[in-house]
């Protein structure tokens, strides 16, 4: 069993069985989300034989570090690789007094954006709730003792509202006093839209930030770059993002991946300005951070700051994202399911 299972019941249901009372549950909590236990060892105030009887029935860590890379900037990536075998990356950032997560949600991606690296093999399967808290912890843990993670991005590999059955009891935990104690405010659920699943956030109340992923100003072009539009459209998607800033009050926040020759020309900056118009929002541009083996190239700065113009000109609420840990192939669209067979070990673990 996990121990990271969000549900408390299996471990209360066994600590119960076992003889322990109730209140071990809390402690072992502790140990995992406060004290940042690395094993059963760590977790000093228990009896020696609960901790035996723990490794013995329990899994904490279902997967393994295979890679630990860290750019100049002070960006850490991890590679795990699960129980089944599938592969995964998680990244820690750090600006200023921020400690920001990014976070995956699926082996691999289904969405076929085509700039983006983490969809190049397709979709395996989704993530467990333990295995999304798990890349968590494990993150924190890369954290000295006097630092703690101020905020979560979930815009890792997976698109989000494809395994909300998941990913939603591993934010309760990550939000939680007895967890990370992390505002709703603070965590970001980046989705390319899905207006259904999107829907559903709204109609369950959440409170997380929402980052719809846009890429292009129209349909005929959106489609070209991500694929799965072509059963969408981008007036249901802006419709349903508008639904859930009606119902939670958070501010949107729209993604466009900047791709040179592409969708980088004047026209998509003013059909986006227009697009955008009258809503409260942030719109945060990112230019593209190359995927080898692919063909796409980051604009030139006079293309950057020509469509910046055109933007603020047409009072969009912009900002151009700062390129973080791309040295590593940390950054937006880079992160994948695999290792590229150039890239060198490193050969740290926080585990």
């Amino acid at each position: 069993m996990h121990l990271l299972d969000p549900s408390p019941e299996p471990l209360t249901a066994w600590l119960k069985e076992h003889g322990y009372p109730a209140f071990r549950a809390g402690q072992i909590r502790k140990w995992l989300f406060e004290n940042r236990a690395g094993g059963f060892a760590d977790m000093t105030d228990l009896p020696k034989k609960l901790r035996e009887e723990l490794a013995a029935d329990w899994m904490l860590w279902t997967s393994k570090v295979v890679r630990h890379q860290t750019a100049p900037d002070g960006t850490e990536k991890l590679l795990l690789q699960l129980a089944d075998g599938g592969r995964i990356e998680c990244v820690l950032l750090r600006d200023g007094d921020r400690r920001s997560i990014c976070i995956s949600t699926q082996v691999g991606c289904a969405m076929g954006c085509v700039f983006c690296a983490s969809g190049l093999d397709g979709v395996d399967r989704n993530l467990t709730s333990g295995e999304i808290i798990e890349q968590m912890l494990l993150l924190q843990r890369l954290l000295p003792s006097e630092e703690r993670l101020s905020h979560i991005v979930v815009m890792g590999m997976g698109e989000p509202l494809a395994n909300l059955d998941h990913l939603l009891p591993a934010l309760d935990v990550a939000c939680s006093d007895t967890g990370l104690g992390i505002s709703h405010r603070r965590i970001t659920i980046s989705t390319v839209g899905l207006p259904v699943p999107l829907d559903r956030l709204t109609a369950l109340g959440t409170a997380y930030q929402l980052a719809v992923s846009l890429h292009a100003p129209s349909d005929e072009l959106r489609t070209q770059i991500v694929p799965t539009n072509k059963s969408t459209g981008l007036a249901d998607i802006l419709s349903a993002a508008d639904r859930y800033f009606a119902a939670s009050g958070r501010r949107l926040t729209f993604e466009y991946v900047l791709l040179a020759e592409i969708n980088d020309r004047p026209e998509h900056a003013h059909q986006l300005a227009e697009l955008l118009q009258g809503r409260t929002m942030l719109l945060n541009v990112i230019p593209y951070n190359p995927v080898a083996g692919l063909p796409y190239k980051t604009p030139s700065g006079n293309a950057i700051n020509r469509f910046r113009d055109i933007l603020i000109a047409g009072g969009i609420n912009v900002k151009f994202r700062q390129r973080k840990g791309s040295e590593i192939e940390a950054a937006c669209g880079q992160l994948r399911r695999s290792t590229p067979v150039a890239s060198p070990e490193v050969a740290k673990s926080p585990a």
